[in-house]
């Protein structure tokens, strides 16, 4: 007899296709998920039935990208406009050597469909802005923002809160990670932008420059991974509102909860499930 599962993480998303029925194939690929009470059949076929927007498919990317595509999410976009480098190979998981050279993109697709040939991948070997971006949130389920840089992120987070997408943001330099989730779903939910303000003097340093502990990577993408499969799945309880800070010398975790600004100019409007029209 299975027992009640726990309070879902929101009402079903707008952006989940017909959910499809699991076939005798992906009931045994994936039975371990299937067995877990929180999951079983039910949120299986809505990881089936779900699409999710990874942006970059670097070292964040990579784990992600390969967690979702291992899981069932049957509808991945990876963007990423770079090509694969010699230096990536320390820590993005996605890539192999046969593959310098090659747009990220391109790569990373290759591997997912090698790792689960059921799913969908569409590679966009580009850096999303503008319409395209707005587009590719547009259709998604979940958004995992795995970029290196500010801008980019304001735009991501920009483009979520627009189309009332959950997005999912990590971030990993030296040996320090971070892990957050926004919904606009949720009113309480901050953004990217009230945790931090645009404009603002931040120092933005990347891993090209000043390193990063390779494991670190695959930890934070990892989680971003578990956070987006939870919300799509629609079950557990996602890291919304609060900030998460690994310092991996030491593995101590330490959380912080994010107010949500009311003034803030990016989600102090924002779309819910029920202001949105079918």
């Amino acid at each position: 007899m299975r027992v009640p599962t726990p309070e879902r993480t929101r009402p079903p998303s707008r952006r989940q296709r017909a959910v499809p029925s699991v076939n005798d194939q992906e009931l045994l690929r994936y039975s371990r998920h299937i067995l877990l009470d929180e999951i079983g059949i039910e949120a299986q076929e809505r990881l089936l039935g779900a699409s999710a927007l990874v942006i970059g498919a670097g070292g964040l990317g990579s784990p992600a990208a390969l967690y979702l595509a291992s899981a069932g999410v049957g509808t991945i976009l990876l963007a990423d406009g770079d090509e694969v480098d010699l230096t990536n190979l320390q820590r993005q998981i996605l890539h192999r050597e046969d593959r310098i050279g090659q747009p990220k993109a391109l790569s990373g697709r290759r591997s997912m469909l090698e790792l689960n040939s059921g799913i969908e991948v569409i590679a966009i070997a580009s850096r999303l802005s503008g319409d395209e971006l707005e587009s590719a949130v547009a259709r998604s389920t979940v958004v995992l923002d795995c970029c290196d840089n500010f801008a980019t992120r304001h735009a991501v987070n920009r483009a979520c809160f627009r189309h009332g997408v959950p997005l999912v943001s990590g971030a990993a330099i030296h040996f320090d990670g971070q892990l957050a989730v926004f919904d606009p779903r949720e009113p309480a939910s901050p953004c990217y932008h009230c945790l931090f303000p645009e404009g603002t003097d931040v120092e933005e340093v990347r891993c090209a420059v000043m390193g990063v502990f390779a494991p670190l990577t695959g930890i934070i993408g990892t989680m971003q991974a578990a956070e987006a499969l939870k919300i799509a799945g629609e079950f557990g309880r996602a890291f919304t509102g609060r900030l998460g800070l690994l310092d991996a010398r030491t593995m101590q975790w330490n959380e912080i909860r994010v107010p949500r600004d009311p003034a803030c100019p990016v989600c102090a409007q924002r779309v819910t499930p029920a202001a949105t029209p079918p």
